[in-house]
């Protein structure tokens, strides 16, 4: 099996690259995230590779890094999820963003990739809820307080004062575990623009 490749560009298509490793063409499919990282033909590369091997063909998938090359393996497990799929989530969110997103039960943001609908992004985030957290860049008592919450709560003022915090300059998960804490201690009637004040206390501590 193949599970990496150091070559050189050889050329590109909508969803592929080819790598020239000592002579030999490998295409490799990729995310769009992954091509645009990539430099231009003629130059030096290196590609995580995931190898499937079918009776009727052997195709290669390439990635920036393992993480990538992980979260693509992950996405494989989910019902309804190809490998054209996975690549296309792949393409819309950075496996950081992925993370965040199946942490917070966020459809809107899993869904913007093409070909994942409203039914296949809720069986992504909940298929995947406790492999999240390990590949998040934040503390995970923070991720399993926004989780805690769920999609159902991340609208109206909630939303709002995330969407706020968000503008101030504070990254969307330490917003929204800020914002969902919040909540929490206040209860549920409670106005967008108390829980912004009291979101901005939860953050300065």
């Amino acid at each position: 099996m193949i599970g990496k490749l150091k070559g050189v560009v050889d050329s590109f298509g909508d969803d592929w690259v080819i790598l020239d490793v000592h002579g030999v063409g490998y295409q490799a499919f990729c995310s769009a995230r992954t091509l645009q990282r990539l430099p231009k033909a003629g130059e030096s590369a290196v590609l995580s590779i995931e190898t499937y091997v079918r009776e009727d063909m052997i195709r290669l998938y390439g990635f920036a890094n393992d993480i990538e090359r992980e979260w693509f393996r992950l996405l494989m497990t989910v019902q309804g999820v190809g490998a054209k799929v996975a690549l296309a989530v792949l393409s819309v969110l950075d496996p950081g963003a992925l993370a965040t997103a199946i942490a917070l039960k966020d459809l809107t943001a899993i869904s913007r990739a093409p070909g994942v609908g409203k039914r296949v992004a809720e069986r992504i985030a909940t298929e995947l809820k406790d492999k999240a957290p390990a590949f998040a860049d934040a503390d995970p008592s923070v991720l399993r307080t926004a989780q805690d919450i769920g999609e159902a709560r991340l609208s109206g003022p909630i939303a709002e004062a995330v969407s706020a915090l968000v503008n101030l300059g504070y990254a969307q998960l330490q917003a929204a575990a800020a914002v969902t804490t919040a909540a929490k201690a206040a209860g549920e009637d409670i106005s967008t623009e108390k829980l912004i004040r009291l979101g901005l206390k939860e953050l300065a501590r």
